[in-house]
């Protein structure tokens, strides 16, 4: 038995996806198309892609041990194409919340059994992995854009929401 359940998992994704969507909500629509850098994901592309990346998942709904016969070049290409795409403010949060809730759906009918299932990594990476291990990443990789598109609200004048709520726990606190 895990300590940490496809309930559990389905849980903590979906806090992570409320920030993620509270960030699209907070940047205007007028600086979707801001990148930090050159070479970089606009903001539309990075919601693109933190929406549409638990496509990752299919490995694990195939039941597959192993990335062998998985075509990730077609799945970076498809990416990419959706990428591209001209999404509106309103498009990107429904796609964020639907996909969101998709995910989370799946995840709460995962059993113990089937999240300790061994995964095998390609050559070079180290040792197997337990597909909870490898489902949890995909919550991480989330994270990872998520503190992306943090430092890019700073870069707009934007105050991220979890900074002013921690901003205004420590407020109140000082006031009592």
């Amino acid at each position: 038995m895990n300590c940490y359940s496809g309930k559990d998992l389905a849980r903590a994704y979906r806090t992570v996806r409320e920030n993620t969507i509270k960030i699209a909500e907070e940047i205007p629509e007028a600086k979707l198309d801001f990148a930090p850098a050159p070479g970089v994901r606009t903001v539309r592309q990075l919601l693109t892609h933190i929406a549409l990346a638990d496509s990752i998942a299919g490995v694990h709904k195939e039941k597959r041990t192993n990335f062998d016969g998985f075509n990730f070049p077609a799945l970076v290409g498809q990416m990419q194409a959706e990428e591209a795409k001209p999404r509106t403010k309103g498009e990107l949060i429904a796609l964020l919340k639907e996909r969101g809730e998709e995910t989370a759906t799946w995840l709460e009918s995962l059993t113990d059994d089937f999240l300790a299932e061994p995964f095998t990594q390609p050559r070079g990476t180290p040792a197997t992995k337990s597909r909870f291990e490898m489902i949890m990443g995909m919550k991480e990789h989330e994270m990872h854009h998520r503190g992306q598109l943090m430092l890019i609200e700073r870069m707009l004048g934007i105050t991220p929401h979890l900074t002013r709520a921690m901003q205004e726990r420590f407020a109140a606190q000082a006031r009592s």
